[in-house]
């Protein structure tokens, strides 16, 4: 069964029930955009979580530098990079992380149009822990609930080799995420605005929507299975 990443939190009640149905994985936006967060607040959201739920924070325009200052002062498992253009990138910030003696994973994020997967995938995949999976969006960063074509994605994916850890975001929901696992069968799927309360500011997150997701990743493990096996 592909392990759970509730992203984009800015509350600790959001944060407590994804550690209440298991996720593996909360993450924060250091990013930019509407789920914003500073280092005190996002240490207050992190706050309720147990040492099994992986903090992740997701990073965009900030120096290697300032990614390991930020992830020692949040106490981060894992640093998400979404502006990344080569294995430079992350061997720069895994630099970083030595010097400051930091055990934290990186992943790197990789977009896709129409599940066709750039060049640079492959050195990508190989220089990162985890290689994040999102949908290409002009403007934005992620958290859009724009899903790409899962179907083509596969098909991409048997053609480039999968990454050690694949990760798939973008526009996955309670309604969605059972056929995107049996398509891509990710280790991780990675939510954020797909579980948040409809109507509601971006970063609220829908309790039910959430206990919903959930129940829909559990309810794919003999699909996931079937689709390994092929």
């Amino acid at each position: 069964m592909p392990a759970v990443k509730f992203c984009g939190l800015t509350s600790p009640d959001d944060a407590r029930e994804a550690a209440r149905l298991g996720a593996s994985y909360a993450g924060v936006i250091f990013a930019g955009g509407p789920r914003l967060l500073s280092e005190e607040r996002a240490r207050e959201v992190f706050a309720p979580l147990p040492p099994e739920t992986r903090r992740v924070g997701v990073f965009g325009a900030q120096s290697p530098a300032q990614i390991a200052a930020i992830a020692a002062s949040v106490s981060l498992d894992v640093v998400q990079l979404h502006v990344v253009q080569d294995a430079e990138l992350i061997a720069r910030v895994r630099h970083e992380m030595a010097a400051a003696v930091l055990p934290v994973e990186v992943w790197a994020v990789t977009r896709v149009a129409d599940g066709v997967l750039p060049d640079a995938f492959t050195e990508l995949s190989s220089a990162a822990d985890a290689l994040v999976v999102d949908s290409l969006v002009a403007g934005s960063l992620g958290g859009t609930g724009v899903a790409t074509d899962w179907s083509a994605l596969a098909e991409s994916l048997a053609r480039h080799g999968r990454p050690g850890t694949l990760v798939l975001a973008g526009g996955l929901n309670e309604r969605n995420v059972r056929r995107a696992i049996e398509l891509v069968a990710p280790d991780v799927v990675d939510v954020s605005s797909g579980v948040e309360a409809i109507g509601g500011p971006p970063g609220h997150k829908d309790h039910m929507r959430m206990q919903a997701f959930a129940g829909a990743v559990a309810a794919s493990l003999p699909s996931h299975q079937t689709t390994h096996s092929r």
